[in-house]
């Protein structure tokens, strides 16, 4: 069994689970500082482990005019602020091997997107840094085929890994999470995490903007506690109506906290 990596979480002896939560993209200081600061303080309350979720750059857009993100060392260096203030680790998405070196001066995880999850160079690049790796399992992948991305890492060297489920492809505009995978991924020896709300995107619509299925993210995120995840990753943003990125899908702050409490209680009765 591979230990559990993030020895700078807060709580980690708490037996709950822990949440990675953040909004979408780095949109500007002051609400990157106003989101973190509202999670740190719920999950402090709560003794959830947290890890903050922001990403500097978004790489993955359906329109060549969607907001990508307001300058990579800037988005970083946002981040590092978050994580010196709140003394909490932070997660940010890359996108290519030249971006390990450069967001790992920054963070304390390297989040592989899912439609990169195969990308050897990539893996192998987030590895050497020696940070945390944490691998979203593609759409259209197997939780089994995901013991190959976990090789991958530990033979770089890496044994700090992360898996994280979004969904399954269903037809062209929708996914479904089959909760198979996350005893399956977990017999890998690393730690396995539900996304509760990219697998409630309704991707590939005909405006060229995500939809998605909020209402949801309760249901994905307690069965996924019912099943064992060990994780949760929530974006989370107070307007969510009008964030620059993934807005059809992510909770509004201010349902975070009442979430939260009802997922203790679940957790508190299957473990």
């Amino acid at each position: 069994m591979i230990n559990f990596p993030l020895n700078k979480l807060k709580n980690l002896q708490s037996n709950n689970f822990f949440l990675m939560a953040g909004p979408c993209a780095i949109e500007g200081e002051d609400i990157a500082m106003r989101i973190a600061e509202k999670i740190v303080t719920i999950t402090d309350k709560l003794s959830i482990p947290c890890i903050f979720k922001g990403s500097y750059r978004k790489a993955n857009r359906s329109k060549g005019s969607s907001f990508c993100g307001i300058g990579d060392e800037k988005a970083l260096k946002i981040l590092e602020k978050i994580r010196s203030t709140f003394d909490v680790p932070t997660v940010t998405d890359i996108h290519a091997h030249e971006e390990a070196a450069m967001a790992a001066a920054y963070v304390d995880v390297l989040q592989i997107p899912a439609f990169l999850c195969r990308q050897t160079d990539l893996l192998i690049a987030a590895a050497q840094t020696g940070k945390v790796v944490n691998v979203k399992k593609g759409q259209f992948l197997s939780a089994g085929s995901m013991k190959f991305a976990v090789e991958k890492i530990l033979e770089a060297g890496n044994n700090k890994v992360i898996l994280t489920d979004r969904g399954n492809t269903f037809g062209y505009q929708d996914l479904i999470v089959d909760y198979r995978g996350l005893p399956e991924m977990q017999s890998f020896g690393v730690p396995v995490v539900m996304d509760c709300t990219h697998s409630l995107q309704q991707p590939n619509q005909s405006s060229g903007v995500t939809g998605g299925k909020p209402e949801l993210i309760g249901t994905i995120a307690k069965a996924a506690i019912a099943v064992g995840a060990d994780g949760l990753f929530i974006e989370t943003h107070p307007d969510p109506a009008n964030a620059k990125s993934d807005g059809a899908n992510m909770l509004h702050l201010d349902l975070l906290e009442e979430l939260l409490v009802k997922l203790i209680r679940i957790r508190a009765a299957v473990v």
